[in-house]
C-alpha cells in the first residue's frame, strides 16, 4: 500500500508550535488513515485477542473451595497467580515487539511522506524489521529507566520520559543505534522540556480518553471487554508516531536554525 500527500508536502523549515504540530499529525493520518491504521489495529487484534486468555483464566481464581484446608487453599491460589503471572509476561513480550514494529512501520512511512511526499507500507515494514533488535533493546532501557524514575517520586521519571521522548523517530530516521539514539532524543528535546510534556500531556488525553469510551463501551461483553476496547483505540493511536515523527522534524529544523552562519554584514 502506497501512502500520498500533495507534492508541496515537505519538511518544517522551522521549529513548529505545539498547535501546529497536531495539526500536523492529523492532516497526515486523514491523508493516509488506511496506510497507519493497518499496523497499529494488526498490534490491537494481537494484544486484544490475547487479553481474552488472561482475562478467562482470571475468573477461574474464584472457583477455588475456600471451604478446603487452608493449606489447600494457599496452595491452589498460589498456582493460580503463578501461572497467570507466566501468562502475562508472555503475552505482554508478544505485544510488546509487535507494537515496536508497528510504530517502527508508522515513523518510517510518516517520515517518508513528509520528506518525498509518498510511502510505501511494505517498504516501511521490512526497514522496521531490520531495526526491531534495536527498538526493543532501546525501548527496555527507557522503559526500565523510566519505571525506576517514577518509583523515585515520580518527577524523575517524567524528566526521564522527556528525554527520550524522541528515541524511536531517532533509530528510524536517522538509523542510529541504541545508546547514539538515547543521547540524540536528549539533545534534540534540550530546551524545550515543557513543550514536550505539553505535547505527550495532550496525546496521553486523548488516547486515554478514547480507551476509556472502548471500556465503557465493551464493560457487558465480560472477557471480551478488552479485546474490544483495544480496537475501539486503535482508530487513534496512530497519532503517537505521527507526532512523533512530526516532532522529531520540528526539533531537527530548531537544531538546524542554530547552527546556521550569521548572514553576512551590511555594506
Amino acid at each position: 500500500m502506497r501512502g500520498l500527500l500533495p507534492l508541496n508536502t515537505q519538511k518544517p523549515s522551522r521549529e513548529l508550535s505545539v498547535e501546529e504540530i497536531l495539526s500536523w499529525t492529523f492532516d497526515l493520518y486523514s491523508k493516509n488513515i488506511g496506510m497507519f491504521l493497518i499496523p497499529i489495529m494488526i498490534t490491537a487484534l494481537v494484544s486484544g485477542s490475547l487479553s481474552i486468555p488472561i482475562a478467562s483464566y482470571a475468573t477461574k481464581i474464584a472457583e477455588i473451595d475456600r471451604t478446603a484446608p487452608p493449606e489447600v487453599v494457599l496452595s491452589q491460589l498460589w498456582s493460580y497467580i503463578l501461572t497467570l503471572l507466566a501468562m502475562t509476561i508472555v503475552i505482554s513480550i508478544i505485544t510488546w515487539i509487535v507494537s515496536n514494529i508497528a510504530n517502527g512501520v508508522c515513523v518510517k512511512c510518516a517520515s517518508d511522506l513528509i520528506e518525498k511526499g509518498k510511502a510505501s507500507l511494505g517498504e516501511s515494514f521490512n526497514f522496521a524489521l531490520n531495526k526491531l533488535l534495536v527498538l526493543l533493546v532501546a525501548t527496555l532501557i527507557t522503559g526500565i529507566l523510566v519505571v525506576l524514575g517514577f518509583l523515585a517520586l515520580i518527577v524523575p521519571g517524567i524528566i526521564l520520559y522527556i528525554m527520550f521522548y524522541l528515541v524511536v523517530p531517532a533509530i528510524i530516521i536517522e538509523n542510529i543505534g541504541v545508546f547514539e539514539s538515547l543521547s540524540r532524543s536528549r539533545r534534540l528535546v534540550s530546551g524545550r522540556w515543557l513543550k514536550t510534556f505539553v505535547l505527550s500531556l495532550i496525546l496521553i488525553i486523548i488516547i486515554g480518553f478514547v480507551s476509556f469510551i472502548g471500556s465503557l463501551i465493551g464493560a457487558p461483553l465480560g472477557v471480551y471487554s478488552l479485546f474490544l476496547s483495544s480496537i475501539i483505540a486503535a482508530f487513534v493511536q496512530p497519532i503517537i508516531p505521527i507526532s512523533l515523527t512530526v516532532y522529531y522534524y520540528s526539533m531537527l529544523a530548531k537544531e538546524e536554525q542554530r547552527i546556521l552562519p550569521p548572514p553576512p554584514p551590511p555594506f
